[in-house]
């Protein structure tokens, strides 16, 4: 099930209040460094491990880069599975509307997170069950 419905709603969510990642050995790292593609994309990657706590929610894994005064979030390019294994992700976001990031330090940031519904569209909340924030070298290709 796609996600992008609540990816809006979850980043405000996430934004909005500082998260503490819970203990269910679900792990997220994300790589030192994020590339801007000659398309006009940006691109991080990682690894996670997803040990689905409770079927209660769908899992989704989110980004932020940070930059200057810039902030841009976005998605895994694929919905995690939480069986345990470790998997490798991607996330691209389109800097048409934040056209400010560039070569340098950034800060980075990826979570894995718990949407829990309460019926119909909305979610009910969004909790963290891992989070991996630090800085990265972003390399432009353009």
């Amino acid at each position: 099930m796609a996600l992008s419905a609540f990816s809006a709603l979850a980043a405000a969510a996430v934004c909005a209040t500082p998260a503490t990642a819970t203990s269910y050995d679900n792990s997220i790292s994300v790589r030192p460094y994020a590339h801007i593609t000659p398309e006009g994309t940006i691109t991080l990657s990682g690894t996670y491990v997803c040990n689905d706590p409770s079927p209660a929610g769908a899992v989704q894994l989110m980004t932020v880069v940070v930059q200057d005064s810039v902030r841009l979030g976005g998605n895994a390019d694929e919905e995690p599975v939480c069986d345990g294994a470790e998997h490798s992700w991607h996330s691209h976001a389109r800097l048409a509307w934040t056209p400010g990031l560039h070569a340098g330090e950034a800060g980075v940031e990826a979570r894995l997170q718990r949407v829990n519904r309460a019926g119909g569209i909305m979610p009910k909340s969004v909790d963290t069950l891992a989070e991996d924030v630090h800085g990265a070298e972003v390399v432009d290709h353009r």
